[in-house]
């Protein structure tokens, strides 16, 4: 279904930060975030969870008290609530942390001490480093990285590169469902079905798909998932999903008195709670987005209602990313960099990047950002990628993401201050 102008509205209405202004009277200009990619901004309901689990339940778990129960009781919600989203089979396969970073270097640590001289470990030059370095880091344990590349041309991952450096050694493949630099998407079920087949185990980074597109593990057919909630209008928070049997065999570091079992071995010390709380209300949140989007009231299961909001989600933010791409490509001196085809928008992720002749992405995003429009400049933690593009010593990209929360007006005034830009 087609946005409704009201709904938009109706739902903008619901994030304080999209009210707020930048400078002070007469010059004050409304904030246009176009930096979703880096985090998004958080809806009141998850603002209110988290405040009333500081006013009515601050307590550490496995009490005797009421406090500590309404703790247990917003613990098993969150874990609900983000298995749910993911579509795990169970709960307990979910692990909260302080960031997928964080999370991802816990299990690789674990991962590290099954790993034997030899063995192998699938990496990629589009990855952010936090699906590298952690995999890269078990060459200590003795494992050999074997990196795969993308086609500079339109940044997408080489496949055949993928499939010959798979094989009967390679015991772990690291690859992100969607290019947090450049928006690629990659054919994660196909990779899985690889990775299966050689008898090793698949990786996958999907904080910049969790906010565009419904995730599936089981579809996926993968063994370890991990994004990041404040990516999804939550707080900042990691979220990790193994394969219960997985999570089970891998060793954790933990102090003795915690618990043996997943997910708790791998959730070091007191845990976020007040995040926790945040978070699911972050996921309620996101199954309402389809009725303000032009779809019915639905009453079904929550799954149901959030394939329904993602699926609308999609459709706006598909049509408002061909407005930016197509804008983009009509001012003179600049390169987008990933998938520039408007008609094959559905082969990416709504993160546009692009280059301008004359002026450095960081000078960009300052120019920007003083008018008002919010956008990163850099390398986005995947320097790999920028090296493989030969944008390291120029300052690698400018970044625009689009969020269910923008608007084609937004786009139009980000394009009407690029055009601006004295080069």
């Amino acid at each position: 279904m087609p946005i409704t102008e009201s709904g938009l509205r109706e739902l903008r209405g619901e994030f304080p930060a999209l009210s707020q202004k930048l400078g002070q009277e007469p010059q004050t200009r409304p904030i246009a975030f176009f930096d979703g990619p880096g985090g998004t901004q958080v809806h009141r309901s998850v603002i209110g969870a988290i405040v009333r689990h500081y006013t009515e339940a601050n307590a550490n778990v496995h009490g005797t008290f009421e406090f500590s129960r309404r703790t247990d009781e917003t613990v098993a919600a969150a874990r609900n609530a983000m298995a749910t989203f993911i579509n795990a089979p169970s709960p307990s396969e979910i692990v909260y942390g302080p960031s997928m970073t964080t999370l991802t270097f816990r299990l690789s640590r674990g991962i590290g001490q099954l790993i034997k001289p030899g063995d192998e470990i699938v990496v990629t030059k589009l990855d952010h480093d936090a699906n590298v370095a952690p995999w890269v880091a078990l060459e200590e344990c003795g494992a050999a990285i074997r990196w795969v590349g993308f086609d500079p041309s339109d940044c997408t991952l080489d496949m055949e590169g993928m499939r010959a450096a798979i094989n009967p050694k390679t015991k772990l493949v690291a690859v992100a469902a969607a290019s947090n630099a450049v928006g690629t998407v990659n054919d994660i079920a196909t990779i899985a079905r690889w990775s299966h087949d050689a008898g090793a185990r698949i990786f996958v980074d999907a904080v910049q798909y969790a906010p565009h597109a419904p995730i599936d593990v089981q579809a996926w057919d993968a063994d370890f998932v991990a994004f990041s909630v404040y990516k999804i209008y939550g707080p900042h928070m990691g979220v990790l999903w193994g394969r219960s049997e997985l999570l089970e065999m891998i060793p954790a570091y933990k102090v003795i008195p915690a618990d043996d079992r997943p997910p708790l071995k791998f959730e070091t010390g007191t845990a976020n709670h007040e995040g926790m709380a945040g978070s699911a209300a972050a996921i309620e949140y996101l199954a309402t987005v389809g009725r303000r989007f032009g779809e019915p009231p639905g009453t079904g299961p929550l799954r149901e209602e959030l394939l329904r909001a993602l699926q609308a989600i999609q459709t706006h933010e598909q049509r408002v990313a061909r407005r930016l791409i197509e804008g983009l490509q009509s001012i003179p001196g600049l390169r987008i960099y990933g998938i520039a085809d408007p008609t094959r928008i559905s082969e990416r992720m709504p993160v546009v990047s692009f280059t301008m002749e004359g002026t450095e992405p960081r000078a960009i995003a300052q120019y920007l950002g003083d008018r008002g429009i919010f956008t990163w400049s850099g390398h986005f933690y995947a320097v790999h990628a920028i090296e493989h593009l030969g944008l390291a010593k120029s300052g690698g990209l400018m970044r625009i993401g689009i969020n269910h929360y923008n608007t084609a007006d937004e786009v139009d005034r980000l394009l009407g201050v690029l055009r601006e830009i004295p080069r």
